[in-house]
């Protein structure tokens, strides 16, 4: 069952001080993120069920304050995050590194998930040399496990897109081949 949301927030409820799953108007609010930073009262519908099969009810709730916006997914929905480097040329420049004829990929532990600004990053204390890095990226929920999956059914297989900050600790990761060392934090 495929879910029924489209704008998908997961947030600290006003109303009874719980975390609820909610689908956001995004033409009133085209920046959620930007909407609760500034403290703004916003009112989504909420989704009964996961972010897997949620239904979005004629319930409305209020994110209202700094810090009740959460990441999409629990990290408890999360077992594992892969990701893709090296993936544009200013990357691979930075680094001074080929363009690389196979992808670059490499895990996250699900412990990397974290909370939308101004949550805290947690940067070990191996990593507090300077040398931490930050870089914007789109992040593609999956919405089921897959194999060999064939180009027209790819969209099958993923729920949603989310914006996602990639810190790495650059000293640790140039000091060999394996990146999840260095891209790894721990709550």
């Amino acid at each position: 069952m495929s879910p029924s949301w489209t704008h998908l927030c997961r947030f600290l409820a006003e109303e009874d001080g719980q975390v609820h799953l909610g689908e956001v108007d995004a033409t009133k609010w085209p920046d959620v993120g930007v909407a609760t930073y500034n403290g703004e009262k916003v009112d989504v519908k909420l989704v009964t069920g996961s972010i897997f099969d949620g239904s979005v009810t004629n319930t409305t709730m209020h994110i209202s304050r700094v810090r009740a916006l959460l990441a999409p997914i629990d990290i408890t929905e999360v077992p594992i995050i892969r990701c893709l480097g090296l993936n544009y040329y200013e990357a691979a420049k930075e680094a001074k590194a080929p363009i690389p004829e196979v992808p670059v990929l490499f895990v996250r532990p699900r412990t990397a998930l974290n909370g939308p600004y101004p949550a805290a990053i947690n940067i070990p204390r191996i990593a507090q040399d300077g040398s931490s890095d930050y870089e914007a990226e789109l992040s593609i929920v999956m919405s089921k496990t897959g194999r060999d999956i064939a180009e027209a059914a790819a969209m099958d297989y993923v729920l949603g897109y989310t914006c996602s900050n990639d810190v790495s600790a650059r000293t640790q990761q140039f000091k060999n081949s394996q990146w999840s060392f260095s891209k790894g934090t721990a709550p």
